[in-house]
């Protein structure tokens, strides 16, 4: 399963766009929380501790353990976390409540394991062409990534989703028989054409030689 994180949030009541620019800058980052049973909360996170969870977490689909300051804790899906598109500074965090017991619709990552044997052997190129997949599991069971192995595809070989070994728990809602990955022929780069030869009777070009400038004029 997806690691589950903590980190410690306060209720904010700041609002507007000066209230924001100040919490930033005291090292904070505006934060919602709602969910079907959760009414909508404000909240400010610690920005360092914000960067070093989001830093561990190997994909997007992360499970946090939110302990609001005087009220208690919370299970949330990290649903949004908008950058700036200069510093890269986190902007906002979206927060969605989850019940452990109830199951969930995301999106989680692709991640190939093994070597091709048409890469290996053969020089084929190895294609992916799912790079995440939408799954449906309780809280509990969401994985980090889903795991697909490649080692036994030859050259002209693919893997769908239906050849998945899936964790327990886990229902991939896509098609069945969609390509996650294949191993293409290798690509053959073609020699250019040497030039023809001149046709017969052509005629040579003459060139006429130059005099030395450097040489004395004959006396």
């Amino acid at each position: 399963m997806a690691n589950q994180l903590k980190i410690s949030a306060h209720p904010r009541t700041e609002a507007g766009r000066n209230a924001v620019k100040a919490l930033k800058r005291a090292g904070s980052v505006p934060a919602v929380i709602y969910g079907a049973k959760t009414p909508a909360q404000n909240l400010k996170l610690n920005e360092r501790e914000l960067s070093r969870l989001l830093g561990h977490a190997t994909s997007e689909s992360v499970l946090v353990d939110v302990q609001i300051e005087g009220a208690g804790n919370t299970t949330a899906l990290v649903q949004e976390v908008p950058h700036h598109p200069v510093s890269g500074a986190i902007l906002h965090v979206d927060l969605h409540a989850v019940d452990m017991n109830e199951l969930l619709t995301v999106e989680v990552p692709v991640a190939t394991t093994g070597e091709a044997e048409g890469v290996k052997t053969g020089g084929g190129v190895l294609e992916v062409i799912l790079h995440t997949l939408e799954i449906e599991c309780l809280p509990g069971d969401l994985p980090e990534f889903i795991t697909v192995d490649i080692s036994g595809l030859g050259i002209g070989d693919s893997v769908h989703v239906r050849n998945l070994k899936l964790p327990k728990g886990v229902t991939v809602l896509n098609d069945a028989d969609l390509t996650l990955a294949s191993v293409a022929p290798p690509t053959v780069v073609e020699e250019p054409a040497a030039p023809a030869d001149a046709p017969a009777g052509t005629p040579a070009v003459a060139t006429e030689e130059k005099p030395d400038a450097a040489a004395a004029p004959a006396s």
